[in-house]
């Protein structure tokens, strides 16, 4: 079985349970409609070509218990209507991210592995999933940066997003998940450097990036020079302008001497016999 950084994936799910079921204060005061309404959409928004979901029968009035007995929902209880888990991994799913996730207000667990799901995640996945511990959205094809938002998710104990088609970097915000015991990327398009909180981590976890670099990978990333050119264009023009201004002093001046010289004293100036038919006799 694989580890986990130290943990079994059993071990992980078993004390991810012990968590979320010693806190009440998670899940107490949400209506069960809006956990109802929850997996309706869910399941409107997929393509379920094993007709796996078509189990998922709603009435008009669902009493207490009636959605725990749906595959791959697991409840808080199993008389009441308040989502734990979802366990949807491996079975053909096809879609976007699903939707209307944000209403199993008490989710913890989900489990999205091994389908046929594509897109970007939501960009604000925080709000749809406040209290998630365990999100396991590996083996699909989602596409797209991976949101910084994740971050928000600050009870993340697991966080599987391997075998996809993620490109740019890694957040650095990711930092922010204190609590992670299992992290991987492996299998992606993602570039740039692995964040230093995250380093900890089996360089396992992030192979097959061709462009993430540094540790605990060995390809070192390459270090960037920055060329600074400072531009004064106002000194420049200044001085252009001085030299503008000088030449045309010099030219004025040089055309006043010229003219009177050549006014008063004609007879100083000398001309090749090619240049004589163009002068022009001014005086008597």
């Amino acid at each position: 079985m694989m580890m986990m950084h130290g943990y079994t994936k059993m071990q992980v799910v078993w004390l991810l349970l012990l968590l979320t079921t010693s806190s009440s204060s998670w899940h107490s005061g949400h209506g069960s409609d809006s956990d109802v309404q929850c997996l309706k959409d869910l399941k409107q928004s997929l393509v379920d070509p094993k007709g796996v979901l078509e189990s998922w029968v709603f009435t008009e009035h669902n009493t207490d218990g009636d959605i725990c007995q749906f595959a791959g929902v697991g409840c808080w209880r199993p008389d009441d209507n308040k989502v734990l888990s979802l366990s949807l991994g491996n079975l053909g799913l096809e879609g976007p991210f699903p939707e209307g996730l944000q209403l199993c207000r008490s989710m913890t667990i989900l489990d999205l592995s091994g389908n046929k799901l594509s897109g970007p995640l939501p960009e604000r996945i925080s709000d749809q999933l406040p209290y998630m511990t365990y999100l396991d959205l590996s083996n699909n094809s989602f596409s797209g940066e991976i949101p910084a938002g994740i971050a928000n998710m600050t009870y993340l104990n697991v966080l599987s997003l391997q075998h996809n088609q993620f490109d740019g970097g890694i957040p650095a915000q990711l930092s922010n998940l204190s609590r992670l015991v299992s992290f991987s990327v492996a299998d992606n398009s993602l570039s740039g450097p692995v964040p230093e909180s995250l380093q900890s981590f089996p360089p396992a976890n992030f192979t097959g990036n061709l462009r993430l670099c540094g540790p605990p990978l060995d390809k070192k990333c390459k270090k960037r020079f920055r060329l600074r050119i400072h531009v004064r264009p106002i000194r420049i023009h200044l001085r252009l302008r001085r030299i503008n201004d000088a030449s045309c002093i010099g030219a004025a001046a040089g055309f006043v001497v010229g003219f009177v010289v050549a006014f008063y004293f004609p007879h100083r100036f000398l001309f090749c016999r090619s240049l004589r038919p163009y002068i022009v006799r001014v005086c008597g």
